[in-house]
């Protein structure tokens, strides 16, 4: 079976984040109006600076047009993933463990779509569990989320 697009990125541009000392975060590939952009997230201990984007960004076109895994006209971003992070892969969660976060559900759950806590538990089946201020918890189940990402604000 064919890899996808996000998938051949990534593994063009995991040895690379990782041969300038970057954390590949992220590589999502989006249609925003007419256009199209792949977009990498990098990512390191003290925080990526514009000189890090650059240099990704930099080492990234030649590996890329070499491969040409896309087959149209797109733009390419490097960017840090921000404070307000997406958790969308395995290790996200395990970097986030005991770290506030906010849950949107695709459906409301008791009149609500949105929560914060802190997130406690991440199952091998993509499972969530967050816990409130009052100790209580609530977990979600990977098909009921429609994202999680870190909270930088208080809860």
């Amino acid at each position: 079976m064919a890899k996808n697009t996000v998938a051949v990125v990534w593994d063009i541009a995991q040895p690379i984040a990782e041969e300038l000392g970057l954390i590949l975060w992220d590589v999502c590939f989006e249609k925003e109006g007419a256009n199209f952009y792949l977009k990498i997230f990098i990512d390191k201990e003290d925080g990526v600076g514009i000189d890090d984007c650059v240099n990704m960004s930099h080492a990234l076109d030649g590996p890329l047009d070499e491969a040409d895994p896309i087959d149209r006209q797109y733009n390419l971003q490097v960017s840090s993933p921000g404070i307000e992070r997406k958790l969308t892969r395995d290790f996200h969660f395990d970097y986030a463990m005991d770290e506030k976060v906010i849950v949107r559900l695709i459906r409301p759950f008791e009149g609500k779509r949105e929560f914060k806590g802190v997130l406690i538990d991440y199952s091998e089946t993509g499972a969530v569990t967050i816990e409130f201020p009052d100790e209580t918890t609530m977990t979600a189940e990977k098909k009921e989320i429609a994202f999680v990402k870190l909270d930088d604000f208080p809860l």
